[in-house]
């Protein structure tokens, strides 16, 4: 099972990885340089602004309370079943954003996106050499 929290908190690490590596790079007189460098770093901002809109989801918020107050099982069900369609629809953002990261030690396998064969085309176990 995805955990969305999980998959944030290594994605802005991941991102906070990419701004201080673009930092980093002196691109002194190379104007390719320093247009990469400006690229990355846009790109960081883009990110976080995507994942910031992920996170604004109110839902979030009340299953947070939820647990917080203790409440009783079915009350903590119903904000889980309205919390959850927000998250449903705008966590698939998350994921899509993670791809650029699979090849990092710390990446999860279950945050591979597995439903994203094309139509028509054997998935990738299913190809034959």
């Amino acid at each position: 099972m995805r955990d969305l929290a999980t998959a944030v908190v290594f994605l802005k690490a991941s991102l906070r990885e990419d701004e201080a590596a673009a930092r980093a790079v002196k691109p002194g007189k190379n104007e390719g340089v320093a247009g990469l460098q400006a690229r990355v770093l846009a790109d960081v901002e883009a990110k976080r602004r995507l994942v910031a809109w992920v996170e604004a989801n109110p839902g979030t918020r009340w299953k947070a309370n939820a647990e917080a107050e203790d409440l009783p099982f079915w009350q903590k069900a119903i904000v889980d079943v309205i919390a959850d369609v927000p998250e449903y629809f705008r966590s698939p953002v998350i994921y899509r954003l993670l791809t650029a990261y699979e090849d990092h030690p710390d990446f999860q396998p279950e945050w591979k996106l597995i439903n994203d064969e094309p139509e028509g085309e054997p998935a990738d176990h299913e190809k034959r050499q």
